[in-house]
């Protein structure tokens, strides 16, 4: 069993408390780990140390190729060591090995590469062209914001850990990073290698602990000049409450109730397969899921039956195992949550097509409270399951007789996070795909994110982008310079609209 510590300053070092809590493995329960547990003074010690990184450091102060070698570096660490990674991944987090092997490591390992490429190729300085009166010239400075937290969910610790500290330090900021309570182990592998690689020190910083202390005072410290979060919408709205203490710059990327829409001249056969994955992939652990299947009425009895029939073909079991499709839910509380929406579901009157269980015939050592099988409903839009957020394996389908009808069924939700469209016309689904009110939109695919294209959500799903040349202007500030270049008082008659005599 490990025991783990903070990392702030460029020193592993115990919280201030001496405190720790434990991990646990969700498949069997079973403890991994004690984790040191920061508080708000062991938070303000690594905001400090990030502040003197920026502020006295050397980081901010190299170029975009100089930083851009070293986030290349920690790519080559982290790379070389895609198994043992996974393998804490999965164990910590309930995630199947090939997932982690797939998904999140090499998705790490391309966020690193992609900002590097970023910090490398977009220019810091560009010219805005010349005013012909008042004679001057103009450029613009692209700049860093300074010291950034990141704050990241336990669905997908380690390959979000990438991107809050990835586009933060490409643009020449420092960074102090505060992993889940549920799953902090994964995101350590991602300090070390940043420490291996030769980040200087106070660039990169690590607490874990709850989010109630550390967490709150990364988001209101006068300190933090940028704020990243990744979560629900709850939490979200009071990170933006802490941060508008100070005014501070928020990106916040949070819940999701995603439509994922079967036109009738639909490819049956794939957009099965594909609500299937929209849905259950990660047990719906995902805030982009499309847990909302938006089925044309006309081939609505023979799609719902494909649904059904396929998904009792997803083999749950063990997440170390390779032939495993799902693995547990994150810890038992959350498996609470799923129970108690799919009671309130058949309280609403949705009809139950399969699941609403836990599984009954786990192999041996797995905890079977930590499990629950793909579950399907009918459903009216109306309904809090159609509603709410569940972050579980849940489906709710709901036909509909014309795109415009498909259309305005996916709007009505307070989220705008991720969509699916699925038609043999592509005009067509690109035509419905425009009047979702949604930040990504999948075109017969679906949860495809890429480290170069901008990812985050409409309305309640958040605030600002991820990923992609967007998301790395996100962390850098805009500075216009406006340079006169008259030679005489000629070119300063605009003096005179305050006075003829200064």
């Amino acid at each position: 069993m490990a025991e783990t510590k903070l990392f702030i300053d460029g020193e592993w070092v115990e919280a201030a408390s001496g405190e720790t809590f434990p991990t646990y493995a969700p498949s069997t329960g079973e403890k991994i780990a004690d984790v040191a547990k920061a508080g708000r003074e062991d938070a303000v010690r690594a905001i400090e140390a990030a502040r003197r990184a920026f502020d006295d450091g050397p980081w901010p102060r190299l170029s975009g190729a100089e930083r851009a070698e070293k986030l290349r570096k920690v790519a080559e660490i982290l790379n070389g060591r895609v198994q043992e990674i996974s393998e804490i991944e999965a164990r910590d987090g309930g995630g199947t090995i090939k997932k982690a092997m797939f998904a999140d490591v090499p998705g790490a390992v391309s966020s690193f590469n992609f900002f590097a490429d970023c910090a490398q190729n977009m220019p810091e300085v560009v010219e805005r062209g010349e005013s012909p009166f008042p004679p001057a010239k103009s450029i613009v400075r692209y700049e860093p914001y300074g010291v950034c937290s990141g704050i990241v969910p336990w669905n997908f610790p380690f390959i979000m850990a990438s991107w809050k500290i990835a586009p933060a330090i490409a643009a020449g900021n420092t960074c102090v990073l505060k992993p889940a309570s549920f799953t902090s182990l994964s995101a350590i592998e991602m300090v070390k290698a940043c420490e291996e690689a030769g980040i200087p020190k106070g660039v990169v910083n690590l607490v874990t602990g709850p989010g109630g202390s550390a967490g709150e005072e990364l988001a209101q410290h006068p300190a933090v000049d940028k704020v990243a979060f990744t979560g629900s919408t709850e939490v979200g709205r009071r990170i933006m409450q802490l941060a508008s203490g100070t005014v501070k710059k928020v990106t916040l990327e949070l819940g999701g109730k995603s439509a994922n829409i079967v036109l009738d001249d639909a490819d049956l056969d794939l957009a099965a397969a594909g609500v299937l994955f929209g849905t259950f992939f990660h047990n719906g652990q995902v805030c982009e899921s499309g847990t909302r299947a938006l089925v044309s009425r006309r081939i609505y009895d023979e799609f719902v039956g494909m649904l059904v029939e396929r998904a009792g073909k997803i083999v749950i079991g063990d997440p170390m195992d390779m032939a495993t499709d799902l693995g547990p839910l994150v810890a038992p509380s959350q498996v609470d949550t799923v129970e108690r929406y799919v009671k309130l579901g058949l309280d609403e009157g949705a009809k139950l097509l399969c699941g609403g269980s836990k599984p009954t015939d786990l192999a041996q050592g797995l905890d079977p409270n930590a499990y629950y099988l793909p579950t399907i409903f009918e459903a009216d839009n109306s309904m809090k399951i159609a509603q709410e957020e569940i972050f579980g394996p849940v489906l709710c389908v709901i036909p509909f007789d014309s795109d415009d009808e498909a259309v305005k069924i996916a709007n009505d939700s307070i989220y705008g996070l991720g969509g699916g469209v699925w038609s043999k016309d592509l005009d067509r689904a690109h035509a419905v795909a425009a009047r979702m009110r949604t930040g990504t939109v999948w075109v017969n695919d679906y949860h495809m994110i890429t480290p170069n294209q901008p990812f985050g959500g409409y309305k309640q799903s958040g605030v600002g982008r991820e990923l992609g040349d967007i998301g790395f202007n996100e962390y850098r500030q805009v500075k216009h310079v406006w340079a006169n270049t008259a030679t005489d008082r000629s070119g300063y008659l605009h003096f005179s609209a305050l006075s003829a005599n200064i």
